[in-house]
């Protein structure tokens, strides 16, 4: 539970999307059962654990600069295909997999009750390291679109969480407020909450799986349910929602 001591009113608050307001799981699953069946196949969980393990360690790269998106794309699924031993182009696969995510607009539980309060109190951002061409469409089709103010994808400004230049950019598309107005929420330590810490703004880790924390990074507030955000950024709406 957080204290009273703790709550903060927070001009801006800037979100990550996939893990923190979208489902990326469910919407992970239901594009690579879409796409699978594409090519004639079904998608069973094995497949599914091992694409994660390949798709997780892409990322993590991304976050290093040590690959780009472009590589992901095609990348993940050539290492999948070689894994699971299927014969299937993948980048006609990989292209296909991104219009069937771009469709996918689950939210995690109580995302929406929570950013419809939020957004009474500070001002929203969205800022993702997802693909661009995944990320916009998802956005405008989602029922919180019309609270946030603007999103910004590391693939557009060609630098990925935790790098400056992306924080950069949103405090820019911001009008530069002063750092202690601004907190960044996330479920990756690794990018939003390293990121948050190392730019020097606050930093909440939504962490539902209550996963170990990881030396020497140090996040602001830490959470397991999203509605716990109200009780740090809300003085007076936190009763309006129930868990």
């Amino acid at each position: 539970m957080i204290s009273a001591a703790t709550r903060k009113r927070y001009a801006w608050i800037l979100f990550d999307a996939d893990g923190t307001l979208f489902d990326y799981d469910a919407a992970e699953t239901a594009a690579l059962t879409a796409s699978f069946a594409n090519i004639g196949r079904s998608f069973p969980p094995e497949y599914s654990n091992i694409y994660r393990e390949i798709n997780g360690r892409m990322w993590m790269d991304l976050e290093r600069g040590t690959t780009t998106q472009a590589r992901i794309r095609v990348e993940r699924f050539e290492e999948l295909f070689k894994a699971i031993g299927i014969d299937s182009d993948p980048v006609l696969f990989g292209d296909d997999y991104l219009t069937n995510l771009a469709n996918r607009t689950e939210l995690i539980d109580g995302a929406a009750k929570v950013v419809a309060a939020l957004v009474k109190v500070s001002r929203l951002m969205l800022m993702t390291n997802g693909i661009a061409g995944v990320q916009r469409p998802r956005f405008a089709a989602s029922s919180i679109r019309s609270h946030f103010a603007d999103i910004v994808i590391s693939e557009e400004v060609g630098a990925a969480k935790p790098d400056r230049r992306i924080f950069d950019t949103a405090f820019a598309r911001m009008g530069n407020p002063p750092k202690s107005d601004v907190l960044i929420v996330g479920d990756s330590l690794t990018s939003d909450i390293k990121g948050g810490v190392d730019y020097g703004i606050d930093a909440c880790w939504f962490n539902p799986s209550g996963l170990p924390p990881r030396e020497g990074v140090d996040p602001t507030y830490e959470i397991r349910r999203i509605d716990q955000l109200l009780e740090i950024a809300c003085r007076n709406l936190s009763n309006s929602i129930q868990p």
